[in-house]
Order: structure tokens, then C-alpha cells, then sequence
């Protein structure tokens, strides 16, 4: 049954959809209080040595999977229903028209709003470039909307505290809107694809999200919460396992001596290797935590975590259809520059 049609006698009431979610919140809250007792009390009949390596590792392993999914379930279900109230037609509404600048300012304000990863935001960025859009600000949406996410901000929140969250969130929307801006003052728009400028903006279609009842969002987030887990939950164990062999295993004085803020070659060095690599916030934030518990510099770290999540493999593939190749080259150069200079800032200031 989509979302648009008509209410049956069958369905549940409004009132019990309320009260199944206020309980749901309350549970939420419960079993988040618990994650350490819990997972201690797991750690310990295991027939290991609590502060072995070994040991380490599987408690890290166990604390991280629920916090993670935690996490993870609450704020997808509530961005889940703040998403009923966007649409792609919309977003591309409020940017049009709008000037350099302040048009760029917003396009990575709606990308930290809307829940669109770095390939869903692709086919966003074809739309908006369309429409007559201009280019600078498209790619102020297109870095802001997987760097600057919900997910980030409260697993990064969630894992290693507030200050690094709003840090991250600042620098994150500092890049998206300078990147933009400096892109759109290059007047590029002759690299793109030939049949991108060659595209007239379509009409909006009609949407209706505006017509949706509180119920019907509260199914929006429940259905989010099944889309987004069904993709992410490998990488979450993956990333959390990752993270726990670095906790366990991994020497402080190693991790030091590699991406600490004294050696001044690890931010570029983290930024060149994150760029082929590809995951999300989901599995690259936990293991952010674990480098960072092991000594690693914070700007070092979040600066390969920026470049992993914004400049990931797939996103240039896909753009490869929309941008030429020295366009790509330009948005890698641009956007890689503006990381650098946040790693090393975090690195000075924190």
C-alpha cells in the first residue's frame, strides 16, 4: 500500500502508532544505558583474559555492534521522518535562482539535511545542473550530503563526543561551501558531459509528501531504518572489527608515530589513502574511535575519514558520466585541498 492512499478500517489507529513509538523510545533509551554492564558481563564468560589483547579487541567488538546499530536505528528512523517533508523536486526548488555565495550556503545546509549518500546524490546533481543550477553550488550539495550526514554526526557524536561532532560539522560545511564557490568562480561548465548541458529542466512533479499524515511518516522511518541497515550492516561489522583489532592489538606508541600531529606527512598521506578506498560513516567512524583511542591525531584521522566518505571510488565512477575527466580532476584537487587544511587545523586547535 503506498503512502498516498486513503486510511482503511483496518488499519491501526493513529493513537496506538503514538504510544508504539514513545515505547519504542523509552526501550531505545533502556537498552542504550546497558550496553556496558551488558557487554562486560559478555566479556567476562568468555574463557579469555579481560585486559589481554584478545580480550581488548572483544570487548571494543561488543560494546561497538549494538552502540553502533543504537545509534544508527534511532537517528534513521527520526531523519526518516523529517525526509517525508523533502523531496528531490523540492530541494532542487529552494536552490534555484539562487546567487553564488548564499546559494552555495545553502545547497550544504540541505545536504546535511537530506539523507542522501555520495552515489544517490549523483542523480540529485545531474537534476540540479539541469535546471540551470549553477555548478559551484550543485557541488556544494554534492560534498556536503555524504561528508556532512546525520549518520556522521551522531555516530561521531555517539563514539568520540559532542565537541568532535560540531568540529567535524563546521569544518565539513566549511569545505562543501568553499569548494563550491571556488569551483563555481572557475566557470567550468563547459567540462561537463556534452549531453548534461545539452539537458532543459522538466517541471516539478508533484509529490505527495505534503499530503502525508503523521502515521504515514512514522512508516517512512521505519521503512528507512529497514533500507539504510539492510546496506550498511556489513560494513558496520566490518569497520567495528577493523576498529577492535587496531584497539587490541595495535601499540599506542606505533599508532603515535604514524599519524601523530608531529609528523607533519601523515594528514596528506591519510588524505591520498582514504581517496581509493570506499565505505561510509557507518564503518569508517568506528574506526575513527579506535585510531583515536590508540593516539592518533584527531585532524590526521578525521582527515582520512573526509576523503574516504567524499571522495569514495564509486562517487568519481559515477560521476565519470556527468564530468569530464579534468573536471573530476579539478573536484578531487579542490575538495582534497580544503580536507588537508581541515586535518591540520583540527590538529593545531584540538
Amino acid at each position: 500500500m503506498s503512502l498516498g492512499q486513503a486510511d482503511t478500517p483496518h488499519r491501526t489507529p493513529p493513537l496506538a502508532w503514538h504510544a508504539a513509538v514513545a515505547a519504542g523510545l523509552v526501550l531505545w533509551f533502556l537498552l542504550y544505558r546497558a550496553l556496558v554492564p551488558v557487554s562486560e558481563a559478555l566479556t567476562a564468560l568468555l574463557p579469555i583474559e579481560r585486559h589481554s589483547h584478545a580480550g581488548e579487541a572483544l570487548a571494543f567488538f561488543l560494546y561497538d555492534v549494538p552502540k553502533v546499530f543504537l545509534l544508527l536505528t534511532l537517528i534513521v528512523f527520526l531523519m526518516g521522518v523529517v525526509r517525508s517533508f523533502f523531496s528531490p523536486e523540492k530541494t532542487r526548488a529552494l536552490l534555484a535562482g539562487r546567487r553564488e555565495g548564499v546559494g552555495n550556503a545553502m545547497a550544504a545546509g540541505l545536504g546535511v539535511l537530506t539523507p542522501f549518500c555520495s552515489c544517490s546524490a549523483v542523480p540529485l546533481f545531474i537534476g540540479f545542473v539541469s535546471a540551470g543550477i549553477p555548478l559551484g553550488v550543485t557541488f556544494s550539495f554534492l560534498i556536503a550530503a555524504p561528508m556532512v550526514n546525520e549518520v556522521a554526526l551522531v555516530l561521531l557524536f555517539g563514539l568520540v563526543g559532542w565537541k568532535v561532532a560540531l568540529m567535524y560539522l563546521g569544518f565539513g560545511l566549511t569545505i562543501a561551501v568553499v569548494a563550491g564557490w571556488v569551483i563555481g568562480r572557475m566557470r567550468l561548465e563547459g567540462w561537463l558531459q556534452d549531453w548534461v548541458r545539452e539537458i532543459h529542466a522538466g517541471g516539478a512533479t508533484e509529490w505527495e509528501g505534503d499530503s502525508l499524515t503523521m502515521v504515514d511518516r512514522y512508516r517512512t522511518g521505519l521503512a528507512t531504518v529497514r533500507e539504510i541497515l539492510a546496506k550498511v550492516w556489513i560494513w558496520i561489522f566490518i569497520g567495528i572489527g577493523l576498529g577492535a583489532l587496531i584497539h587490541g592489538y595495535v601499540p599506542e606508541a606505533l599508532m603515535g608515530r604514524i599519524m601523530g600531529a608531529d609528523a607533519w606527512w601523515s594528514v596528506p598521506a591519510a588524505v591520498a589513502l582514504g581517496i581509493p578506498m570506499y565505505t561510509n560513516a557507518a564503518g569508517i567512524i568506528p574506526i575513527v574511535e579506535a585510531l583515536i583511542g590508540k593516539g592518533a591525531a584527531l585532524g590526521t584521522v578525521l582527515a582520512f575519514m573526509m576523503s574516504v566518505i567524499a571522495l569514495s571510488l564509486p562517487e568519481m565512477v559515477i560521476l565519470r558520466q556527468v564530468l569530464t575527466l579534468r573536471l573530476i580532476a579539478v573536484f578531487i584537487a579542490v575538495v582534497a585541498t580544503g580536507i588537508l587544511a581541515a586535518g591540520f587545523l583540527f590538529n593545531l586547535i584540538y
